[in-house]
């Protein structure tokens, strides 16, 4: 360990962490109570705290997946000095912050447009995560119990969950149509107004968060848009569209939204107020793609296709556009020729993990859903490579496609409008053992659904890593398995040459 690198791994993250969790819990029962003064004090003293700070700077220089990511200064990384550095600067100048520009990067969609991915420093990304911490408790307290977009505690099988409960045989689902609201360009149009009329933070706050917005803007629409690719930015979108779901019973996930009508709502009395409650957000419905759809026709939301069956009971499939991309991810994997059938069953094991963890509570009994004939035909791949037999093959497509236990409609919805910051300790971290399953869901239960390096409960959303303590990732006893926070398997691994902090 050098000189510049203790300082950050020396320092003591679990007690920084409850620290910031103890004020985001005050913060969070504060609004609940209505008192906004005190709340805002609140968000005050995570602005100013060492713990918050640090925190912030670790979570985007070590765990976010966009970490290495450059903005307009060309950084897209920090060393252990810099990154001690940026938490002074937070320090000093968090209260009032000055946003640099944002570099745009072009990405394709689908429908063959291109939409601006705009990305902060990482100075910036710090000090909007460190706003995140205050802000989010604040409107947990307040957000709608039916969204659950980029929201802690909430995940895309929540809603998949809500739809079943909609539209299962019980509640006559074969009898209702649904209403496919698409919002046109949705971060780009946010209204600024609309967001900083509806924020609950100090005044001090509120300006750095404006001064966010404005770094932001297209010059067309001075006064509209998020930038997509900040770090506090789905939250805000979050602020700005809470509410829409009070119109009629529906279910949201950031900007992707469906309304659940029985035969005698009227859809267009519907529709007419969707468009009022957004214009008054600056945004306005895509008249093109938004669809009033038979239950028995079938739609597609978040990756699945839902349908209610002629029997009356209620279907979920992966889509087919889902099932396509999946289809791509594998293929270049197997059809790489920079590297051989060992490397390329690694890399393909968590794709493939992922893809099926995700669809874990669909019906994935069919063989394309089941990927036998991707997995055949990684089996021939492997084969025909030299020096692997037919016996190692078989071997490595196991370990290519790893077995994840599906059952539908299995998933057990967040109860109500609660929060990981309602201090429920018990709840939360037996909750976020059940999202996992098989060997990292038997090393939770065994450990009391608290991690296996800091001894604290998983509450804030972190991934769950398994640690190998003999170092052998072949060995997949119970016994050398170990469920970690993701920041804990990074400290675990920091006293090797190859560990995950880089």
């Amino acid at each position: 360990m050098n000189k510049h690198s203790e300082p950050w791994k020396k320092q003591k993250w679990k007690k920084h962490r409850q620290n910031l969790f103890r004020l985001q819990k005050r913060v969070y029962k504060a609004v609940r109570a209505g008192d906004l003064k005190k709340a805002r004090s609140l968000q005050k003293l995570i602005l100013k705290s060492r713990s918050a700070q640090l925190l912030a700077v670790r979570q985007v220089t070590q765990l976010n997946k966009g970490k290495k990511t450059a903005g307009v200064d060309g950084k897209s990384s920090l060393n252990y000095r810099e990154r001690m550095e940026l938490a002074k600067t937070l320090n000093r100048y968090g209260h009032d912050w000055k946003h640099s520009g944002l570099r745009e990067i072009p990405i394709p969609k689908k429908n063959g447009k291109i939409r601006m991915l705009k990305v902060p420093t990482i100075a910036d990304r710090a000090w909007q995560c460190l706003v995140k911490f205050a802000l989010e408790p604040a409107h947990e307290a307040k957000f709608n119990g039916r969204s659950y977009g980029f929201r802690t505690g909430r995940s895309a099988q929540d809603a998949q969950k809500g739809l079943f409960n909609q539209l299962n045989s019980g509640n006559n689902g074969i009898e209702k149509r649904i209403i496919e609201l698409d919002i046109k360009k949705c971060f780009d149009r946010i209204s600024h107004s609309s967001i900083m009329d509806r924020l609950l933070a100090p005044a001090q706050l509120k300006l750095g968060i404006f001064r966010c917005l404005k770094a932001g803007i297209n010059p067309e629409f001075p006064e509209q848009g998020t930038p997509q690719g900040g770090v506090v930015s789905p939250l805000l979108a979050n602020i700005a569209l809470d509410g829409i779901e009070d119109i009629h019973t529906s279910l949201r996930y950031a900007d992707d939204m469906i309304f659940i009508l029985k035969p005698k709502d009227n859809a267009e009395k519907i529709l007419q107020k969707v468009k009022n409650f957004l214009a008054e957000r600056g945004m306005e419905i895509s008249e093109e793609k938004t669809k009033l759809t038979k239950t028995t026709d079938g739609f597609d939301f978040l990756g699945w296709r839902f349908r209610v069956r002629k029997d009356g009971k209620f279907s979920c499939v992966p889509s087919e556009e889902n099932h396509r991309n999946i289809r791509k991810k594998i293929k270049a994997v197997v059809n790489c020729s920079n590297y051989g059938a060992e490397i390329k069953a690694k890399k393909l094991a968590p794709i493939v993990r992922g893809w099926r963890n995700y669809h874990s509570s669909c019906d994935m009994s069919s063989s394309r859903d089941s990927l036998w004939f991707m997995k055949h035909t990684a089996h021939r791949k492997f084969r025909n490579e030299k020096k692997v037999s037919r016996y190692r093959a078989s071997e490595l497509c196991k370990k290519a496609f790893p077995k994840v236990g599906y059952k539908q409609n299995q998933h057990v919805n967040v109860k109500g409008t609660k929060s990981p910051y309602d201090g429920d300790l018990v709840y939360w971290s037996k909750r976020n053992s059940r999202l996992y399953s098989d060997a990292t869901s038997d090393a939770l239960k065994k450990q009391n659904h608290s991690c296996g390096h800091c001894g604290l409960k998983f509450l804030e959303g972190e991934d769950v890593h398994l640690h190998h303590a003999d170092g052998n990732h072949d060995n997949w006893s119970k016994k050398n398995l170990l469920a970690v926070h993701r920041s804990c398997h990074q400290q675990i691994h920091w006293s090797t040459p190859k560990g995950e902090d880089t």
